[in-house]
């Protein structure tokens, strides 16, 4: 597993953690919204009264509502990415992912639109009656670019698994496990079968499931997150103003947290900015060429909802509870992931500022850090390391109170150490350290009117998110798969989608938010150069659009 973490992380690097990728993403973004006059204001009241049906027309031709499109592709966004994504951000970067996380949400909802008019536009029906749509038709159709939609197509299906798929239940299976002690391979297999159940139906029953569904669990995990807000009221102020403040400074080192950089701030936040609202990723625009209309443009609208209400409204709201809730900064008791350790030589305080200097320069990838990786042996009495040539950093921190187990028994030898890593196999690390992903919203749930309840809140809400996103992402996948191979590779595709959902619950969940940054990026990188390519298009179906609009209103 370290060694898979290790080579995932290589193609990360030249992907999304690459230095051009925030740029290209924001980028894209920052290019349409000036090009088509800042559509995300002046479309927004447009856009609200189309999804109410305000100008729907019985016959034209879809499979489902404008409602339908957008709580399908939101059952896709609004997942993990808002519970989990969100306080991994903040984990690696601090306060200030959370600004980033709002700027690519901003700029994305431009990109939305875009992506989401260009794949309706260039939709085709099926040989069954149903609509297939994405960036995939538009790259061949309109770009003549057979090459790119193939790649883009490959990716989609490889990012259904990496992003839509596995990190999903991965974070349920946890969150099921810590909050009712339920195996994770129950969980697992019980809603596995749920899973084959609803994706048999296609985009109808996967609609009709999110238009219930979305709203309810949104609910359900508002009402958690203010109870949390409303008892730490005096940290709001605090919270939004470390936000700014370390915008474009980077996050300064805090309790347990060692700090971030500007970079490495940025960076974070819009990678799991992205992952959040897959604005720019091209995915959405899969569901949203299923809704009925004539008018491109009009779906595109609609679809700039999306990055508002997931990452604008509800990743500020998880932000807000972590942050104000204090327990981002804080190191809790909990059983460490081989991938969230390394053993540094000598021994490192975090109440010493060099220290901390030292080891916010080695963490950060920044030169003049005088940090050395242990390698060696580590000998161990009944559960504690006897020797103190060595730290332990676990997840971005300096553990505390470790200890080693085998079996649910203190162990005690040699701990072989390689390149900072454990060899031996079965040896069990606890300790203090920070913690991430679903572990700290978790946490962060319990500091509110409903104390320990809170986390039962998250568990339910990830639960809902979670299981509706890889739903929405299975018809992503399948709508991939008929453009490469045809209808007959559907089947085949799902079956293999719901054995991976079920190995993804007991796998390590730090490879599995690994693979989802690489499959994240492979998607958008062709998609943006695809809808760049196609601006002038773009403007065209827009201006279209009103001209059509003002003469009907007219008539």
């Amino acid at each position: 597993m370290e060694a898979l973490s290790s080579f995932i992380l290589f193609l990360d690097s030249f992907l999304g953690s690459a230095f051009y990728f925030p740029w290209l993403l924001i980028g894209v973004g920052v290019f349409f919204t000036i090009y088509l006059g800042f559509p995300q204001i002046r479309y927004f009241g447009q856009a609200t009264r189309i999804l109410r049906g305000q100008y729907t027309k019985a016959d034209a031709p879809g499979d489902t509502s404008h409602f339908q499109a957008l709580t399908t592709a939101l059952s896709g966004t609004v997942g993990t990415g808002n519970i989990g994504g969100v306080a991994l951000a903040i984990y690696f970067g601090g306060p200030a992912a959370l600004f980033w996380m709002w700027v690519t949400a901003f700029f994305g909802m431009t990109t939305k639109f875009v992506e989401v008019t260009l794949s309706h536009k260039y939709r085709e029906k099926t040989a069954d009656g149903t609509m297939a749509g994405g960036p995939m038709y538009y790259m061949e159709k309109k770009l003549n670019m057979k090459w790119l939609a193939v790649i883009f197509a490959i990716a989609t299906v490889i990012s259904s698994m990496g992003s839509g798929n596995m990190p999903q239940i991965n974070n349920i299976a946890v969150g099921m496990n810590e909050s009712f002690g339920i195996e994770k391979w129950i969980t697992g297999g019980v809603l596995a079968v749920i899973l084959a159940l609803v994706i048999i139906g296609g985009i109808k029953r996967i609609a009709h499931f999110a238009e219930k569904v979305v709203p309810t669990m949104a609910a359900i995990y508002l009402i958690g997150a203010m109870a949390v807000i409303f008892a730490n009221l005096e940290n709001i102020g605090p919270s939004f103003a470390a936000i700014f403040e370390q915008a474009f400074t980077g996050s300064a080192a805090m309790g347990g947290f060692l700090g971030a950089t500007f970079w490495y701030a940025m960076m974070r936040g819009v990678n799991r900015g992205l992952f959040s609202n897959e604005a720019g990723q091209g995915s959405a625009a899969i569901a949203h060429a299923s809704a009925k209309g004539n008018e491109p443009a009009s779906e595109g609208m609609v679809s700039l909802l999306e990055p508002f209400i997931d990452t604008i409204i509800i990743c500020t709201i998880t932000g807000l509870v972590i942050l104000s809730s204090g327990v981002w900064s804080e190191k809790h008791q909990n059983t460490i992931d081989r991938a969230d350790m390394t053993y540094v030589q000598g021994t490192y305080v975090d109440s010493n500022e060099e220290d901390v200097k030292n080891l916010f320069l080695h963490l950060n990838g920044e030169d003049g850090s005088n940090v050395e990786i242990f390698e060696g042996e580590i000998p161990v009495q009944n559960g504690v390391a006897v020797a103190n040539n060595f730290t332990l950093i676990a997840a971005r921190s300096i553990a505390e109170d470790v200890t080693y187990s085998v079996e649910g028994e203190p162990f005690t030898g040699t701990l072989e150490i390689s390149a900072g890593k454990i060899q031996n196999e079965g040896v069990i690390v606890d300790g203090k350290s920070l913690i991430h992903s679903i572990k700290l919203t978790s946490e962060a749930f319990k500091r509110g009117f409903f104390g320990d309840w809170g986390q039962y809140i998250v568990t339910i809400g990830l639960l809902l998110f979670a299981f509706s996103t890889a739903i929405a992402w299975s018809y992503y996948g399948d709508r991939a798969m008929i453009y490469l191979l045809g209808e007959g590779a559907v089947l085949p595709y799902r079956v293999v989608y719901v054995g991976a959902f079920f190995l993804a619950a007991i796998i390590d969940s730090a490879i599995i938010w690994d693979v989802a940054l690489v499959t994240v990026a492979l998607m958008t990188i062709p998609n943006l150069i695809g809808i760049f390519l196609l601006h002038k298009d773009m403007r065209e179906t827009v201006d279209s659009y009103w001209e059509h609009f003002r003469k009907n209103q007219a008539d």
